[in-house]
């Protein structure tokens, strides 16, 4: 159980030295001593895919508020907001009809617009990538379906994602301003794999609405290579349901211990929410078990200099959970120390960003050592994104830091119905837990205050 808080100010055990603290939760967390694995199981497992709106998502809440409560974690509540347009998929179907008859594998983009009834069957206009069919000419795609198949690069960094998600985003529209009845994308992904990938796009409002969904990675090199020879028609049934007004939340725990209450608060969490077509076991259900098992293994330890709060937001995958958390809490924002989210997946972590100048402060000397067993480095890099849902505090002043996971494998399973639990490697997820917990470690006991350093960068021209 954690230390309530009114025993924080109350003798306790000597602490021990930062470092060797940070390094004591760190082997603890490498000998099997987190409850990662058992939280992920139980996600995956009791739940399955959370897409804001389902029901899932609802026992998604009641879950997560019985299973921080259970592990002892204090000040558990679920913050409500509203979810604008949340979007449920329906049954959906697409063959290839010419030049032979093939079901094909694919699922529809996030936020699509359904088929007409009867569905849509028009021949299909094949791009090479995103900068091809932004060249093609007005009305040169009109009655037809239009197709970018461009390959995702795999790197560790996940930086091909950037570049390929593009597609999927601006794609539709670029391809109703040139008369497309319906919109295809390769699956923004690295593997070679049939299992189609989703995720969330979005429209011009200026253009028409068409259906829009993903290819398996071998399906749209098949229609690529039969294009190349004649014409390929394909026919395309989908349709889903926007709420207009979804009850969404985000659910909160606390390990509140700290000799000063002035002192601050960390937050760190991973999103709830995931897609339907799999477990949502990497994306991001091992955000949501590795930050509830780092903060654990705090609380287990001496009472903390400074409070650290979980929070699992319930709408990452198509927006509004962050923003919604950094409205609520706008006027804590002075007293936030930290905001930094897990959504890298499940992959081992290599690299540390941090506000500039802070790596150098002597509150942090042995963070680098406490890491290095762990293959994990810091970076001279500047910490610019702290993940989707922190980007509210991000922006009202709250510094952030960046713990890169490894993602050379993430994309595989990404968004798919390949993204279940046996998927995760359990000392990969250790490795993670136990490199969020020297972190969090060395930042809850100590005073050191990252703001003077993200004001320095912030008030430079």
């Amino acid at each position: 159980m954690l230390i309530p808080l009114v025993l924080c100010a109350l003798a306790a055990p000597p602490a021990l030295s930062t470092t060797a603290g940070a390094e004591k939760v760190r082997d603890r967390a490498l000998s099997g001593g987190s409850v990662a694995v058992e939280v992920l199981q139980s996600l995956t497992s009791e739940i399955g895919g959370r897409p804001v709106g389902s029901p899932a998502m609802t026992r998604a809440k009641d879950w997560a508020v019985k299973k921080l409560t259970a592990l002892g974690f204090q000040n558990v509540h679920v913050e409500d907001f509203t979810k604008k347009d949340a979007w449920l998929r329906g049954p959906e179907a697409a063959s290839m009809t010419a030049p032979y008859g093939l079901p094909l594998s694919f699922s529809g983009l996030g936020k699509s617009a359904p088929t007409p009834p009867g569905g849509i069957e028009a021949d299909v206009a094949v791009f090479r990538s995103l900068e091809e069919l932004k060249a093609a000419a007005p009305g040169s795609l009109a009655g037809r379906i239009a197709l970018v198949n461009q390959p995702m690069t795999r790197t560790q960094s996940g930086e091909g994602y950037g570049s390929a998600v593009a597609v999927r985003g601006a794609g539709p529209s670029l391809a109703a301003a040139r008369g497309a009845v319906a919109f295809l994308t390769r699956s923004i992904a690295t593997g070679p794999g049939r299992a189609p990938h989703t995720g969330a796009t979005h429209y011009d409002d200026d253009v028409p609405r068409i259906p829009a969904a993903a290819l398996g990675v071998a399906d749209a090199d098949l229609v690529m290579r039969l294009a190349a020879q004649g014409p390929v028609r394909v026919s395309l049934s989908m349709s889903s349901t926007l709420i207009e007004n979804a009850p969404a939340w985000n659910v909160v725990g606390e390990v509140p211990c700290r000799a000063n209450p002035k002192a601050g608060t960390i937050v760190i969490g991973g999103h709830l929410d995931s897609w339907d077509p799999g477990q949502g076991a990497v994306d991001d259900g091992a955000g949501v078990a590795i930050t509830i098992a780092a903060a654990k293994l705090l609380a287990e330890g001496p009472p903390l200099k400074r409070n650290v709060r979980v929070v699992l937001f319930g709408s990452e995958e198509t927006g509004g959970s962050g923003e919604a958390y950094a409205l609520a809490h706008a006027a804590e924002v002075p007293q936030l120390v930290l905001a930094a989210e897990s959504d890298s997946g499940a992959g081992p972590l290599y690299r540390l960003a941090l506000p500039k100048g802070v790596a150098a402060d002597p509150a942090l000397f042995g963070l680098a050592t406490a890491l290095a067993p762990l293959r994990i480095f810091i970076t001279d890099d500047v910490a610019e994104h702290g993940g989707s849902d922190m980007e509210g505090l991000m922006d009202a002043g709250v510094p952030i830091v960046e713990f890169d996971a490894d993602a050379s494998r993430y994309f595989d399973i990404h968004h798919s119905a390949d993204d279940t639990f046996d998927k995760v490697e359990r000392a990969d997820l250790e490795q993670s837990v136990a490199g969020w917990a020297v972190l969090l470690s060395f930042l809850a006991n100590s005073a050191l205050d990252l703001r003077p350093h993200v004001d320095a960068v912030a008030s430079k021209p």
